[in-house]
C-alpha cells in the first residue's frame, strides 16, 4: 500500500499518514527514520490477538477504510478469509493485511471493521 508520512506522533517511531483509503497511525518500523511528505510503498503487520465478533465485527459494505479513532485505529475491509488456524486476511484496497484471531465462526467475503491499538508499518523493498 502506498502511503504519505504526514507527521511524527509523539510514541517513538509513530507516524501518522495519509493512503488512498483513509488516514491513520502505526509504529515505523523500518531501518532508517522517515519524515512527513515521504511517500513510501509499505506492509501493515497488526500483532495483537483479535477476538472474533469483539475486535473484529460485521460493518456496513463501502470503501475501504482506515481512520483515527482517539488511541485505536480503525479498519475497514473485506474479510477475505479466516484459517483453521486463525490466520485471518483483511482486503484493504489492494492489499491484504494478515492478522490472528479467535472465537466464533464470521462469513467470508464481508465488510468487517477491526480495532487495534498497534499497527506496524514496514517499508517494500521493491
Amino acid at each position: 500500500m502506498k502511503i504519505t508520512v504526514t507527521r511524527q506522533g509523539i510514541r517513538k517511531n509513530e507516524v501518522y499518514f495519509t493512503a488512498d483509503c483513509g488516514e491513520g497511525k502505526g509504529i515505523w518500523c523500518g531501518s532508517t527514520p522517515v519524515l512527513p511528505g515521504e511517500a513510501l510503498e509499505v506492509e501493515f503487520e497488526l500483532p495483537a490477538l483479535f477476538m472474533r465478533w469483539v475486535d473484529i465485527v460485521p460493518a456496513a459494505p463501502g470503501g475501504n477504510a482506515i481512520r483515527v479513532d482517539g488511541e485505536q485505529i480503525l479498519l475497514t475491509g473485506i474479510l477475505e478469509n479466516i484459517e483453521e488456524d486463525g490466520t485471518g486476511y483483511l482486503r484493504l484496497g489492494n492489499g491484504l493485511i494478515m492478522f490472528e484471531c479467535l472465537g466464533e465462526p464470521m462469513a467470508l467475503g464481508g465488510c468487517v471493521e477491526i480495532r487495534t491499538r498497534e499497527l506496524m508499518i514496514y517499508p517494500v523493498n521493491l
